[in-house]
């Protein structure tokens, strides 16, 4: 199965490890089940987000787990869209998971357009992972 995380997915998964996003985080690396893409602006948006201090994540944890995703994630270069979208940085998670038909995975569905391969980490579990 293809997913793409939006920042807020890492976030939290990076915040609260046990709860939704960080299940799906943990099984990236230890399934076979789940591929995960991202592109350059993708990893730029990880890396800003995370060493924000007001979020307090450690350093190293923050290394981690870009390392993480650099290791065991694919690689791609997405095709621009001319989708509407609420926020133009939300672009390059749409236009990933399009380029790679993936799952987009986000706290932040009303910043999408309601499509069905659109899902926050609830329903990707519930509907996917049978957790």
């Amino acid at each position: 199965m293809k997913i793409v995380l939006d920042t807020n997915v890492i976030i939290s998964a990076a915040l609260t490890p046990g709860r939704n996003a960080g299940i799906i985080f943990e099984l990236i690396f230890n399934s076979e089940k789940i591929e995960l893409f991202y592109c350059d602006g993708i990893l730029a948006e990880y890396q800003k987000v995370l060493a924000k201090p007001t979020l307090k994540i450690p350093p190293e944890l923050q290394r981690q787990a870009l390392d993480d995703i650099k290791e065991n994630g694919s690689y791609i270069l997405p095709a621009s869209s001319t989708v509407s979208l609420k926020h133009e940085a939300d672009r390059i998670f749409y236009d990933t998971a399009v380029s790679s038909g993936a799952i987009l995975i986000t706290g932040n569905l009303k910043h999408y357009p309601d499509e069905n391969f659109i899902l926050n980490p609830a329903d990707f579990i519930a509907k996917f992972l049978k957790i």
